[in-house]
């Protein structure tokens, strides 16, 4: 069988998830037996407006091949487990000097959101997503862990990622999308800093055209045919993702 292309990697993968998942639970977003992961998006302004540090993944793994920020599990190391917002703080900043030879502090990284997968999967990492400005200094880049590092615009990597040139992962996708039109890397943290962490406690769902994600504010977020009082049946906040380019929408 031929390798997925990485215009269907992801595709792929969420189509499993539409049939493995289940409807969410209370206490689905802060289920202690979840492993939890950090990551953060390194930022640096340029004549052509601003980029983001990006990092290609080995061909292996669980997003094999895909470009995506630094990031990884959080280990003993990185302090109390109870307080998984400060280890997962520590956990960006370790991970990054690992992977890329880049010191952040961790005490200055903005918060941005907080993914939890579809609840059901044989593998659900909850993973923290954090802004920084850029640091300066050398890249590092560890042979086991990144093929390649690149900055790029928000913009330019989806428009790769819509010509089927690259694998992106939908919280890797959506914070590309939310992060591209600003016009500086200050706008780009202010705006984290006022909205505060937007958590995506995600559903796989099968649409009429194939496999969606949907987020809280989604009105076929819940499974119920009750939905009296409840959002409009117009509101929306999902990724569709049964061709390229996906598409997002998210009203109000």
């Amino acid at each position: 069988m031929p390798e997925p292309s990485p215009g269907d990697r992801a595709l792929r993968a969420l189509a499993d998830a539409v049939g493995e998942s289940r409807p969410r639970r209370a206490g689905d977003a802060t289920d202690p037996d979840v492993p939890v992961a950090a990551t953060v998006v390194i930022l640096r302004d340029t004549g052509g407006g601003p980029e983001v540090l990006m990092i290609e993944r080995p061909d292996r793994g669980s997003f094999a091949g895909a470009w995506v920020f630094p990031g990884g599990k959080l280990e003993p190391a990185d302090g109390d487990p109870l307080d998984e917002f400060g280890a997962a703080r520590r956990a960006a900043a370790r991970e990054t000097w690992e992977e890329t030879g880049l010191r952040l502090d961790a005490a200055s990284l903005a918060p941005l959101s907080c993914w939890d997968p579809p609840p059901g999967l044989a593998l659900r990492i909850r993973t923290w997503f954090f802004l920084a400005t850029d640091p300066g200094g050398a890249q590092t880049l560890a042979p086991d862990e990144v093929i390649a590092a690149r900055w790029v615009r928000p913009a330019v990597m989806l428009e790769r990622h819509a010509r089927g040139e690259v694998t992106l992962y939908p919280p890797t996708w959506v914070t590309l999308h939310e992060l591209a039109p600003q016009s500086d890397a200050a706008a780009m943290l202010a705006d984290a800093r006022v909205g505060g962490v937007r958590r995506y406690e995600s559903v796989a769902r099968r649409g009429a055209a194939g496999p969606m994600l949907l987020w809280q504010g989604d009105a076929e977020y819940e499974e119920t045919d009750d939905r009296s009082g409840r959002l409009d049946p117009a509101s929306r906040h999902r990724l569709e993702m049964a061709a390229l380019p996906w598409v997002y929408t998210r009203t109000g």
